[in-house]
């Protein structure tokens, strides 16, 4: 009988990370079963979205998204439980650190389906964070932890996870290859904005600790506007943040505001930007990716390598260390490092890993 995996995502990232693995778990050989929380229920998650991704249309959206941490949490926990009965999968498949992740994790301990978890090991050391609770309960629910770096494996030691931890490098770099190749359609963002390549910087704000009141939300945007001083500062606004701006009376001006934008647009417009001002965990990679120089508009980051290797920095530091290349991402093979792992711990007889894979073995 074909080994199933049910697959539980949420927020945009998570599916556009969902990508190349879901095409991995397809070729070798497993059943995936997608499941949409609802946690972003905007219009970017169309038809449209699925098919630029060519990722299945969800088995089942929950729909599910408003309300405190904990009351989505628990109405996610109340509604999976219910799916993974109907779908019996054999693993459950969580991404990142959202309510998502947790509510997905949970449910499947609680029913005795093993987990596995995608970029295991991240932290930040700042449980003020839901994110961070989010990672630290997920990885000890976990069965199969996949670590995107090295570091994050020495988190999970020092938490006492070995067995099952895994260094496979980073699903967001498959998918960030994946979309560079995809050709564009129509004008780009910055096309229609009238700007040139290297001409501008890309910035977003969207997490709870920025837009969260009027001095840190201020702050953020004051920085943005400096820079807005010295070249066009592009800024998809993310709902939360327009909420956010509106009802504290923060200002704009001086920004150039778009829409939200999808995950190939993203790519595009870091594709053509100068820098990246970001307080998203994601994004500061991705402008690694593209070899782009960003400033984390945060205290902390839990991608500490794009720091140590001089792409990154928080606002808080006057400048950037020499510049390195990073190799524990990996070459663009995680997913079917994921695959394969999965594969193997779902076949009858198998043990679970007890050492880190090498990215680069």
């Amino acid at each position: 009988m074909t080994p199933r995996v049910l697959t539980v995502v949420g927020a945009r990232p998570q599916f556009v990370k969902a990508m190349p693995v879901s095409r991995a778990l397809r070729g070798a050989g497993l059943a995936e079963v997608l499941v949409h929380t609802g946690q972003h229920h905007d219009a970017l998650l169309s038809d449209a979205f699925f098919q630029a991704l060519n990722l299945p249309e969800p088995a089942e959206n929950l729909g599910i998204h408003g309300g405190s941490h904990g009351e989505m949490t628990g109405r996610m926990l109340a509604a999976l439980d219910r799916v993974i009965a109907r779908h019996a999968p054999d693993l459950v498949l969580v991404y990142g650190d959202t309510n998502s992740t947790l509510a997905g994790a949970l449910a499947a301990a609680k029913n005795g389906v093993p987990v596995a978890h995608v970029e295991a090991g991240l932290r930040v050391f700042d449980r003020s964070m839901p994110e961070e609770t989010n990672r630290v309960v997920v990885d000890h629910l976990s069965r199969l932890l996949f670590a995107p770096t090295r570091a994050a494996v020495g988190h999970l030691a020092r938490e006492g996870l070995t067995d099952g931890v895994l260094h496979v490098g980073d699903v967001m770099y498959d998918a960030a290859r994946m979309m560079a190749a995809l050709p564009a359609s129509e004008p780009t963002a910055a096309q229609r904005l009238g700007l040139s390549p290297g001409g501008y910087a890309l910035a977003t704000l969207h997490r709870a600790a920025t837009t969260g009141d009027a001095a840190s939300l201020g702050a953020a945007i004051a920085f943005l506007r400096e820079r807005a001083s010295e070249q066009p500062v592009v800024l998809p606004l993310h709902p939360r943040t327009r909420d956010a701006t509106a009802r504290l009376g923060v200002g704009l001006d001086g920004l150039l505001v778009i829409e939200p934008v999808g995950p190939l647009e993203m790519q595009r417009l870091l594709a053509g930007c100068a820098a990246v001002f970001t307080d998203s965990g994601g994004l500061q990679k991705e402008a690694y990716f593209h070899r782009k120089p960003c400033v984390t508009l945060r205290d902390g980051t839990e991608w500490t390598e794009t720091v140590d290797a001089g792409w990154n920095r928080l606002w808080t530091v006057a400048d950037y260390r020499p510049r390195r290349d990073i190799p524990d991402y990996g070459q663009g093979d995680a997913a079917r490092r994921i695959a394969e792992a999965i594969n193997h711990f779902l076949a009858p007889g198998a043990a679970t890993p007890r050492a880190p894979a090498d990215v680069e073995g």
